[in-house]
């Protein structure tokens, strides 16, 4: 889990570092994602997988992944 926080922090310090150029895409009304979240969400997930693959997830951006139900991951990972 701390290698997972810890790639996906490099990603998130390297993009809000130049803030002018982050991409912003509308999700909804008044709920923006910018692609910096759906990338370090994706890393997270990747790297959740490899350390514990029968744990659930749920995740803000690509929703639930199912598989052991006692155990889950849930990620939010810029504003959660």
């Amino acid at each position: 889990m701390v290698n997972a926080c810890r790639k996906a922090s490099k990603n998130l310090i390297r993009d809000f570092g130049e803030v002018e150029k982050l991409q912003v895409s509308i999700k909804g009304p008044g709920d923006f994602v910018t692609m910096t979240d759906k990338k370090v969400e994706k890393i997270l997930i990747d790297e959740l997988q490899k350390a514990r693959s029968n744990y659930s997830i749920l995740s803000e951006e690509i929703g639930e992944i199912k598989n052991d139900e006692e155990f889950k991951w849930i990620i939010d990972p810029i504003d959660g």
